[in-house]
Parts: C-alpha cells; structure tokens; sequence
C-alpha cells in the first residue's frame, strides 16, 4: 500500500485540481515532527540520521511532494529566484548566455526570472520590476545601456539595498562587477594571425562603434597592423549592424573602395556569413583571393564554405561565470570587479596565404 493510501489520500472531484502535498503531510506520513521534515527537505545537513533522512525523503518522493520556494526563502532569508535583465533574447549571442546562467542558477537550487528590456524603454523600471519579485541578485545582459546613466544608478541602489548586481557589459558610473572577454586580445589575435599569413592589404567590417566591443575589437587589430608597419586608412574600415545581411552590404562597399584587399577581419561570424556571400558574388575565391576571418565561434563558422577561421569567444563559460559570482554575491562573498575569460584562434580554411601579387603575362602557363 503506498504512503498515500495509509494517509486516506484525498481524492479531488474531477473539476478541482489535487490538493498539493504539504510539508505536514510528510512529516506525518514519515513519523517525524514538522520541524525535522522541514530541516531534512531544505537541505540542512547533520539534522537527523542518514536512516531518518533516507526515510522521509522517500515518503516525499512517494508523496509527489514539491518544495514551497517562497516558505523556504523565508525560513532561510534568502531569495531562491535570480533575477535577468537582457536585451533581445533572439540575439544568438546574448541567448547563449542567458541560457548557461539560467543552467547554472538552475543546478544550483534556484530559478531565474527574466525581464527583457524593451527597445526606447527605462531600464530602471526593469530593475525595479525584478525588485518586486524579491529577486536575490540581478543579472545583466544588455550591451546597448553600457552608456545608460539609469542603469547604473537604480543597479547601485539596488546594491546598497542588499540585491548585488553583475554585468556582462559595461555600466555607466561602475559599482557592478563585470564578467567579460579580453577584446582587445580578440583584434591582435586576428590580426596577428593575417600577418603571419604575408598579408599587408587588410580590411575590417566592424560592429556598431557605439559599442564598446567594436572599439575594444578594433583597437586591438589596428594596434597590431600599425606595430607592423601598416596603415589602416577609413577606407579599409566599413561599419555594420551584426547581421548577415549588413556584412553582405559592408564587404559591397568595401570592396568598392578597396578592390585589391587580400583579407578581411570581420568582428563577428554572423556579419562573416554575408561578407563570404559578397566575395563570391564579386568572383573573389576564399581564400585564395581573399582570406576571411570572423569572431565567436558561432556555430555556423562550421557551416559555411569554406569554414570560417575566427576568434573563439566563450559565450558558455562567460555566463556560467557570472552566475556563479552572483550567487557568491547573494551569499554575502565578495566577486572580483572586472572577470575577463580567454578567447583564443582557431584557424580553418577561410584564411590562407596572399595571392600571388603579379598576374601572369599574356601566353604565360597558369
């Protein structure tokens, strides 16, 4: 006979839900009191004999008994629900880190509320709508507000009222710890990379420069170019707006202005994808013609021909990272204030040698 059965289990009518089991109902069912059920059921070590323990977590198993997080954060003090304020979850990159820090929250016990900001909205009543849920910490995944001046002030009095903050991005006026990528290193790294190749007619399709990933990423490949006795004039820099699409555009233009470019670093792969389209569209080969190097390690730099060498970015660790600092913060620890992961190349073959830079003469063997 099961648990339920020695309780009188209570049959609901067919149009009333089940009554929820109760932590009553365990500890009755278990011969235990309340207050040892409870301790047992919230993780408390050392409480009771691993017997006692094994028994009535089998009875609450038996049960279908689901733990009360409200009544546990308040039997704790603590909030189990993270708070995430993130720009356009359909973004690829921005949903790879929402979806580790919310697998992370997730194994540690506690569950993630998220508010996506809305585009010309206030990013303080964001913040202020997590605080009404009693959020524990809140995390911040929003790379256009780095310069918002609202922001960063309702994340700081969300600090001094007991709700740590951290931020994968730059906030203005600082107070919230920042869990990154060397982006900087990104730029050297692509164009160290097309340097040891022979290449010297070099362009770069950037991200948006109101951004600070695409002024990081661009200080670090011009730095480089420059520190190699190569110029980069406006010429061989075009802007674009993180699509496939914008980087079909930018390399069009790009190459219009430049047509002898033998190599191209583009600030993401997704932007890549569309600067591939163009070259092949203009009867430049890749790489033979023109090398091509992206960033992210986007999935699709598999998929694409030729496969893109790029700049791996950790968009799963950096998440994972920062939700493991801001449940530190929520247990009263202290988090270093700036947290950079490595990125690191990864060559494939959409970069190669230059061409050759004469053509052969008329009547000559190709």
């Amino acid at each position: 006979m099961s648990v339920r059965k020695t309780l009188g289990e209570r049959s609901p009518s067919p149009l009333e839900p089940d009554v929820p089991v109760s932590l009553k109902d365990v500890a009755m069912a278990a011969g235990v009191s309340f207050q040892t059920a409870s301790k047992v059921l919230n993780g408390r070590d050392g409480v009771v004999s691993s017997t006692t323990r094994e028994r009535i977590e089998a009875v609450a198993r038996d049960l279908g008994y689901v733990p009360n997080a409200l009544a546990r954060g308040l039997v704790s003090q603590q909030s189990f629900v993270v708070g995430v304020l993130a720009e356009d979850p359909a973004d690829p990159a921005l949903a790879q880190f929402v979806v580790a820090a919310q697998r992370a929250t997730s194994h540690a016990g506690h569950v993630t509320l998220m508010v996506t900001h809305r585009v010309g909205g206030d990013p303080a009543a964001d913040v202020r709508k997590l605080r009404e849920h009693r959020v524990g910490g809140i995390l911040v995944v929003a790379p256009t507000l780095e310069d918002d001046s609202r922001l960063g002030q309702s994340l700081r009095m969300s600090v001094r009222a007991g709700v740590p903050a951290i931020s994968l991005n730059h906030i203005h006026g600082g107070g919230v710890p920042l869990v990154g990528s060397d982006h900087e290193l990104t730029g050297v790294l692509a164009a160290q990379h097309l340097l040891s190749l022979g290449h010297t007619t070099i362009g770069t399709v950037t991200g948006a420069r109101t951004r600070r990933v695409t002024t990081s990423r661009h200080r670090g490949f011009g730095r480089t170019l420059r520190a190699a006795g190569l110029s980069l004039p406006h010429s061989r820099v075009v802007e674009a707006e993180w699509s496939p699409h914008s980087g079909y555009d930018a390399a069009r233009q790009l190459l219009g202005a430049e047509p002898t470019l033998t190599a191209v670093f583009v600030h993401t792969d997704r932007m890549a994808v569309g600067v591939l389209r163009a070259l092949e569209a203009a009867g430049r080969r890749v790489p033979d013609d023109c090398s091509v190097i992206g960033c992210d390690d986007d999935e699709l730099a598999l998929h694409v021909t030729p496969p893109l060498s790029t700049v791996h970015i950790p968009f799963e660790e950096t998440g994972e990272r920062a939700a493991a600092l801001l449940l530190a913060l929520i247990r009263g620890e202290v988090a270093p204030s700036r947290n950079l992961l490595s990125v690191h190349l990864i060559v494939r073959s959409s970069t190669g040698p230059p061409p050759q830079s004469s053509a052969p003469s008329q009547g000559e063997e190709r």
